[in-house]
């Protein structure tokens, strides 16, 4: 990635939520000015920045169930986000490195989140 070289490692999920946001905005600054693009660029500026807020809003709840269903509004937008950035994928719209970055860290961020979820559940 250009701007912010996000290679550190980071073990706080609430910071790489911030990141992942931050970065999906970084990189869809660069995209094309196209008709066709505009949708999937506000859509995956939209769903990083949910993912993030709600992970926040997870936070200050008081329920094991509201904490679960918080978790599952953070698993769906940033399902949402690969979706946009698969699509962009398909079409090799933006720089290779950065899409592939943002498809990795979608990856793991739902993963993880899913399994606390589970870890809650249980």
């Amino acid at each position: 990635m250009e701007l912010n070289e996000p290679t550190e490692r980071i073990f706080n999920l609430d910071e790489r939520l911030v990141r992942f946001a931050g970065e999906s905005i970084f990189f869809v600054r660069k995209l094309a000015k196209a008709y066709e693009l505009e949708y999937y660029k506000n859509q995956l500026i939209r769903s990083s920045g949910s993912a993030s807020l709600n992970y926040g809003e997870s936070q200050g709840t008081i329920t094991d169930k509201d904490y679960v269903f918080k978790l599952s509004l953070v698993v769906k937008e940033l399902k949402e986000s690969r979706n946009s950035l698969r699509v962009l994928n398909y079409i090799k719209e933006g720089e290779e490195n950065e899409r592939n970055w943002l498809l990795l860290e979608v990856e793991e961020l739902i993963a993880i989140t899913s399994r606390m979820m589970l870890n809650k559940l249980k």
